[in-house]
């Protein structure tokens, strides 16, 4: 394999132009983790009007059953599309065994907390090397709670991520049938004999989850469950995060309702964050899903102007305070 970075090996496995824009794909193989069959697929969005510029770098990720194409179609549209016409430079990881990342040799056993300990991390490291700057992260749903994972367990930090934006994603929704032990142990017990929930199969998506997701998650909701792993308590770490966070919500989402977004962003120690609700009460047009705060025609004129902004003030923000710095410098 020919390496495209000093870190790890990594290849460029394709590189088309799709429109105005360019899509390189890139292929990772950290091996940080127990698991050394571990690939990750990494796509950068260009622009082709200027190839050699690159914007501020922008990792999106996705959530479950989910892959790159949540963020950008093959046609062209979609937020992480949307983002590098704006002139950011776009980075979508594909999670183990998702789009373009085969599934490595433990694909039953994968969890948030590999996602976050290893992968994210490499990830990072990755597009910081190639970008030259600290990148902003957006994750939806599954993709959110992985970043709320890192922050919490303090595998990324502010010298990895400039800010986090975090999409119908919530830990504290409960599950009492979960906090009942015989019913969870046999749950478990009849789930272990499956490897992955399929998403077609059960209309979820067009890709699969592993069962080890699914434990994972049944173990956080359990009676004595936390949002952690065994060595480390991820919720109790959001508390001393101090990176610039913004958690959204949708009106009409019943898969992550608001009062559970705002629950996760209220745990965020970070001093510079903000709470948005996605809803009619809130002036828009109408109570945007779990999906369609992201991928509608009215999340293109509603919520994509947003995040940029988000995005743009906390750019100039930085710029300011690096101005001012340089000035007070003797």
């Amino acid at each position: 394999m020919q390496s495209s970075s000093h870190l790890f090996p990594v290849a460029l496995i394709s590189a088309e132009r799709r429109g105005d824009l360019i899509e390189d794909v890139y292929r990772l193989k950290p091996g940080n983790s127990l698991d050394f069959t571990v690939e990750l697929a990494v796509t950068r969005l260009g622009r082709v009007a200027t190839p050699d510029v690159r914007g501020v770098p922008v990792i999106l990720l996705h959530g479950s059953f989910s892959n790159r194409r949540f963020w950008y179609s093959p046609k062209g549209i979609g937020l992480g599309a949307f983002l590098a016409r704006a002139g950011f430079d776009v980075w979508i990881p594909e999670m183990r065994g998702h789009g373009l990342s085969a599934r490595n040799e433990a694909f039953r056993h994968n969890r948030v907390a590999d996602y976050a300990r290893y992968d994210l991390p490499a990830i990072a490291a990755f597009v910081i090397e190639q970008s030259g700057q600290v990148p902003h992260w957006i994750g939806h749903s599954l993709g959110g709670t992985t970043l709320a994972a890192a922050l919490g367990g303090h595998y990324l930090g502010h010298e990895q991520v400039a800010s986090a934006a975090l999409f119908g994603s919530q830990i504290t929704r409960n599950y009492w049938p979960l906090k009942v032990p015989p019913l969870q142990w046999s749950t478990r017990l009849l789930l272990k004999r499956f490897e992955h929930v399929s998403g077609p199969r059960f209309k979820r998506g067009p890709e699969d989850e592993p069962m080890g997701i699914v434990l994972e998650a049944m173990r956080w909701h359990g009676l004595f469950g936390r949002f952690g792993d065994k060595k480390d308590d991820w919720w109790s770490g959001l508390a001393q995060v101090r990176v610039p966070v913004l958690c959204v919500a949708g009106g009409g989402d019943h898969q992550d309702p608001a009062w559970a977004c705002r629950e996760l962003f209220e745990q965020f120690g970070s001093i510079d964050k903000e709470f948005m609700c996605l809803g009619r009460d809130q002036g828009l047009s109408e109570d945007f899903g779990h999906v369609q705060m992201l991928v509608s025609k009215a999340a293109q004129t509603q919520v994509w102007p947003r995040i940029a902004d988000w995005l743009n003030r906390r750019i100039h923000s930085v710029n300011a305070e690096s101005t001012l710095n340089t000035l007070v410098t003797p």
